[in-house]
Formats: C-alpha cells, sequence, structure tokens
C-alpha cells in the first residue's frame, strides 16, 4: 500500500528549501534511494547470493560421507542372513578417495565370499583413477566453474545497478525539464496577464483600441492553455519518478506536490553518476563489467573443455584396501591382507565425446567473438558520447547567446510600444521567438543531461 510522504521524511537531513513550502530533491540524494531501496536493486544482489549458494553445493561434493548398509532375514526361525557394512569416505581433488569399512556378517545362507570373522572385518584403503578423472572430473571442474560464477555474478550485478540508475536517471531529467517547462510558461502567461490588464485599463480610458484588448486576451488564453498542459505534463513526470522510490521493507513513496528537482543539477551531474574527466581518463575497458562476466564465462568454458577432453580417456579405476580384524594394532595393516579391484571402461568410437568437445570449443570461440565485439562496441560508444558531449557545450553556448539577442529584443520592442511607435502584434512576435528559444534550450539541456546518463550507462561505472 502507498504512503504519502512528504520529502522532509523521505531526506529530512538533506533539504534545500528553494522558496518557503518547496522541497528540493537533489539528483544525488535521489540516486542514493534508487540505488539503496529499488527494489530491482536488492533482486541484483540475489544474483551474488544466488552463486554463493551454487558455490557452497560445488564444495558438498567434496563433503566427508557415512554410509550405513544393513540386511537381514529371517524366516520360519532361520536365520539366513544378517550383514552389516559401514563406511567413512573422503573424497579429495585430484579424483582420489580415501575409505574406512567396517564389514560383519553371519547366518546359515549366506554367501561363502561374505563369510566374515566373528568380530567382524576392518579395511582402510584408497581409489583413485588412473586415466579419465584424475587431473580433472566433473566434481573439480562443478567447483572452479562455482568459483567463477560468483565472480560473474558480481559483474553482472553492477551491469543490472548500472541499468537500473541510467532508468531513473532519464526520469529524474525529465521531471526536471517538464519543470522548467512550467516554470517557463508561467513566466511568460504572467507577462501577458501584465499587459493584458495594461492595455484593458488603456481600452476604458481611450487610449487604445479595443481590439487591442482582444488580441491581447487571445495571447493569454493561448499560453494558459500551454501551462496547464506543462502542469499535466509534470504531474505526469512526478509520478514517474516515484516509481524509482522506495523506502525499507519495500514501501513505495509517492512525492507530494511541494517537492521539485533541483534547477541547478549540471554541476553535480558529473561527480553524481562518476563520469568526471578524470573517470574517463582511468576508464579501461578490460575491466568494464560486461566485457568481465564475459571473460569469466570463456574461463568456465576453458574448464568445460578441459573436462570434455579428458572423456576422450579409458576409464580406469582401481581400488586397493588393507584388511584387518584388530585395527587397534596399527601392525596388523599390512600387504598380506588387502583386497582389490580394477575397472576399466573405453567406448571404441568415441562419438560422443568427440562431440561435446567440439561444441565446447564452439561455445569458446563464440564467447571469445563475443568479448571482442563487446570491447569494440563500448569504445566506440564511449568516444561517439564524449564527442556528443563536446557538441552539446557548443550549442548551449549558442543558444544562450540566442536567448539573450531575443531578449534585448523583446525590451527593444517593449520600449518602442510604450512610445507608440510598435504595435501589440510585433510585441507578441518577438516575445514568442524568445519562448521558443528558451524552450529548445530547456530541451537541449535535457538531451545534454540525457547523454551524459548514456555515458555512465555505457562506461557502467559504479556509483
Amino acid at each position: 500500500m502507498k504512503k504519502r510522504l512528504t520529502l522532509f521524511l523521505l531526506c529530512f537531513s538533506s533539504m534545500l528549501f528553494a522558496q518557503e513550502d518547496l522541497s528540493v530533491l537533489r539528483f544525488d540524494e535521489y540516486l542514493a534511494f534508487v540505488k539503496k531501496y529499488h527494489p530491482i536493486a536488492k533482486q541484483a544482489q540475489l544474483v551474488i547470493s544466488e552463486s554463493e549458494a551454487k558455490l557452497l553445493k560445488a564444495r558438498g561434493a567434496f563433503d566427508p560421507k557415512l554410509a550405513l548398509d544393513y540386511n537381514r532375514k529371517k524366516f520360519k526361525g532361520t536365520e539366513y542372513y544378517d550383514k552389516l557394512n559401514t563406511s567413512f569416505k573422503i573424497p579429495t581433488w585430484y579424483g582420489i578417495e580415501l575409505k574406512a569399512n567396517f564389514e560383519e556378517a553371519d547366518g546359515v545362507y549366506l554367501n561363502p565370499e561374505s563369510t566374515l570373522p566373528e568380530d567382524g572385518l576392518y579395511s582402510a584403503g584408497i581409489s583413485f583413477s588412473v586415466a579419465q578423472g584424475l587431473l580433472i572430473n566433473k566434481r573439480m571442474a562443478s567447483l572452479k566453474q562455482a568459483k567463477l560464477f560468483k565472480q560473474q555474478a558480481e559483474a553482472d550485478r553492477d551491469i543490472i545497478v548500472n541499468n537500473i540508475l541510467f532508468e531513473a536517471s532519464l526520469v529524474y531529467f525529465n521531471w526536471l525539464k517538464a519543470y522548467n517547462e512550467v516554470n517557463l510558461y508561467q513566466e511568460f502567461l504572467a507577462n501577458a496577464q501584465v499587459r493584458f490588464n495594461g492595455i484593458k485599463q488603456n481600452v476604458e480610458v481611450g487610449e487604445s483600441a479595443a481590439i487591442d484588448a482582444v488580441e491581447a486576451r487571445i495571447v493569454v488564453n493561448e499560453r494558459a492553455l500551454l501551462h496547464e498542459k506543462a502542469k499535466v505534463k509534470f504531474m505526469k513526470a512526478t509520478l514517474e519518478l516515484s516509481n524509482y522510490l522506495w523506502l525499507e521493507n519495500n514501501i513505495p513513496v509517492e512525492l507530494q506536490d511541494n517537492v521539485i528537482p533541483n534547477v541547478n543539477s549540471e554541476a553535480s551531474i558529473d561527480d553524481s553518476l562518476n563520469i568526471s574527466e578524470l573517470a574517463l581518463y582511468d576508464f579501461d575497458v578490460e575491466m568494464h563489467p560486461k566485457v568481465q562476466s564475459l571473460s569469466y564465462k570463456y574461463e568456465s568454458l576453458k574448464i568445460e573443455k578441459r573436462l570434455k577432453a579428458n572423456m576422450l580417456l579409458p576409464k580406469i579405476d582401481l581400488q586397493y584396501n588393507f584388511l584387518s580384524q584388530t585395527p587397534e594394532a596399527t601392525n596388523s595393516f599390512n600387504t598380506a591382507n588387502y583386497k582389490s579391484g580394477v575397472t576399466m571402461l573405453f567406448p571404441l568410437f568415441l562419438r560422443k565425446e568427440r562431440g561435446d568437445l567440439k561444441l565446447a570449443k564452439l561455445k569458446m570461440k563464440n564467447t571469445s567473438l563475443d568479448i571482442s565485439l563487446s570491447k569494440l562496441s563500448i569504445k566506440n560508444k564511449v568516444d561517439a558520447i564524449k564527442n556528443e558531449l563536446q557538441s552539446y557545450v557548443v550549442q548551449n553556448d549558442l543558444t544562450a547567446k540566442m536567448i539573450q539577442d531575443y531578449q534585448q529584443l523583446v525590451a527593444a520592442e517593449e520600449r518602442k510600444f510604450t512610445l507608440g511607435e510598435s504595435s501589440l502584434f510585433l510585441v507578441n512576435a518577438r516575445e514568442r521567438k524568445l519562448m521558443d528559444a528558451r524552450l529548445k534550450a530547456i530541451l537541449l539541456e535535457n538531451s545534454f543531461f540525457e547523454t551524459k546518463a548514456k555515458l555512465f550507462n555505457n562506461l557502467a561505472v559504479s556509483i
């Protein structure tokens, strides 16, 4: 359920008051709340938790195992057999398994090979692979890949957080643009209203024609209409911004009407997004989260390739166990009493194994191409955005000069109108040109800020 909260409750410790009853939400404050409380930012952290769980699962393959097997059969008063087999196994890294065992068996119809001493038989030994599975096996590969997956998950987490902050930045800049447009139309509406009131008084005393009042009223209504449309646009932008503001315990925040953006955001955007000139100078495409994620994926595929290549070897498993009735005497375990075995398996054509190896190589090649393409794409996008930003600096400067010239023209036309040397039509025409220029400046500023956000997104920097 949404709770309407004032911005004072949202960030009371760092609030600026632009004017009476208006609270300013700064860009850096806004991003801080998005990063800390937005559900998608929290979901990104779950990727790390998932990778840690998979790593724990992979390590479980090396856990010691205690096993017990007990079977007994008794029928019509005859005990056919009573067998107990307990074992303790310790898997190790290189396909070697240590094993301790205790067996006990009794019964009338016991298989002769299962006949054991009265007090049972103890054994301690080792089993291992001498070809397939010695240097690398599925257990080893899974653990190595799980470690790489954790590192890959951290890079993926950074990408997810960067994307949500990028989207949130665009929404804030759109909110700022809508607010500036409201103020602009309100200013020019006030000018038109003052001009209409003056002309209306002149008409009443006979100094101006009635048609001048009609023309002035038309301009007032036109600008009032534009102002209302801008207010609706700002309201929608405010609600869209609210989608990115949350508090703890997943409580969404809806901004109240007295909350406004910081109109002087330009000075803090670079620092807030960590895209200052120094950060750009230190940019290394190799450290980009996307490139790192693909690199970890490539390393994981290398492990898979090694595993598939190892499957081409014959499967030869050996085991050797020392036997003893008196385990408390360590010298009772000797080569005179033992149990050993060998198991061998080797497919004749190896078509499945060769096919798996070929697929693993193709996956590696595909990922290698992805890495090369990503590096080039990131570098070119960053260079293009840097050039675009430089162009916007020039455009903003030219637009500022145009606005200054239009203001001079409007002021001059108003003086001429006051002296009776101009008309209301010319004053409105000059002012309309000024209003259009200032609107273009607002749109240009918005595009400038959005391009900075794109640079932040393509650099994938963390803040």
